[in-house]
């Protein structure tokens, strides 16, 4: 059974964590995940997250400098917090789970997301970083809320009632939210309920910022204190994806430019079988073995890749004391 963090520490699956001891971060990741299965989608997205395999991966991320990664899988597509401890024991990686409902099409039925209140919803996410969830070894307790998304460029009257129940969460837990905000600037629209209801835009990461390309979305993220995330390094399901890395570099250096280099965290989105190297993709370890040293030519300095991957992970990943 792991034991609760307090405030000024991390919480992984296995228990506490010191800020000093979580090292290179990877703050979005699966390690298995399920998003075929909903009505209306029919393209077998799908990381099946077999054990042994999955332990090969990490031991590769392992291999190249990694120490922690944050598993953002929800109740809805696959979440199995014991299965991370499992998985944090057998590679010696600092997990870190994820608390909260992910978006409106993956609702799981039992959640009841359209029938009960704002409160009832943060009352169960507090009650898991207080109690854990159950596990054949104890409980296990999540260190994150989110991912928290939305399925469009809009936020729906459900989500919105989750996102306001993971903001009044964190502000009782001392936890961060991390949310889901792909191909529009939907981040915005996030980030201002989460505001709305007095969450410490410090305390908040907008997920998925690469999909959405635009300086004028990625300056206002950061301008409002929140952090921005790019996370879809390495994939290449898209023309974007598969094109945009150059795009995402200047963009990143334009906001170091500006100073905000302790605000943009980065990561790969793990979330399909075909991006793990055992069928040719590239696995956990591409910003170790492609994008950072791309980052270096550009002219951005090993001292702010380390601000990036490990002390701006260890900051949002570190509780708080709570305010609520």
């Amino acid at each position: 059974m792991s034991t609760r963090a307090a405030p000024g520490e991390i919480q992984s699956v296995l228990g506490p964590i010191a800020p000093s001891d979580l090292g290179f971060t990877l703050p979005h990741e699966h390690t298995k995940v399920t998003l075929w299965h909903i009505q209306g989608r029919w393209d077998y997205w799908e990381l099946i997250g077999e054990e042994p395999r999955i332990n090969e991966e990490l031991a590769a991320y392992a291999a190249a400098g990694g120490r922690a990664l944050v598993d953002l899988t929800l109740d809805g597509i696959g979440r199995d917090l014991p299965r991370l401890a499992r998985l944090a024991k057998a590679t010696g990686l600092h997990m870190i789970g994820g608390s909260g409902w992910y978006r409106t099409a993956y609702y799981p039925p039992e959640a009841r997301i359209d029938t009960r209140t704002t409160d009832d919803l943060a009352d169960e996410i507090v009650r898991e970083f207080s109690d854990g969830v159950p596990g054949p070894d104890g409980a296990v307790r999540p260190g994150i809320i989110g991912e928290i998304g939305t399925d469009k460029p809009w936020v729906t009257a459900q989500e919105e009632r989750v996102f306001r129940a993971a903001a009044r969460a964190a502000q009782r837990t001392g936890a961060a939210v991390t949310t889901h905000a792909a191909q529009s600037a939907v981040g915005l629209a996030q980030l201002a309920i989460l505001e709305d209801e007095g969450l410490d835009p410090a305390r908040v990461v907008i997920g998925h910022t690469d999909s959405w390309p635009r300086i004028e979305y990625w300056r206002e993220i950061v301008k409002r204190g929140a952090t921005l995330e790019a996370d879809f390094l390495g994939m290449n399901f898209t023309p974007l994806e598969r094109a945009g890395e150059p795009k995402v570099i200047e963009l990143i250096k334009t906001l170091l430019n500006e100073g905000y280099e302790k605000q943009i965290m980065l990561s790969q989105d793990v979330c399909h079988d075909s991006q793990l190297l055992f069928y040719g993709g590239n696995g956990y370890t591409y910003l170790q073995k492609t994008f950072l040293p791309r980052l270096l030519a550009a002219g951005v300095d090993q001292k702010t890749i380390d601000q990036i991957t490990i002390k701006n992970p260890t900051r949002v990943l570190t509780l708080v004391k709570p305010s609520a």
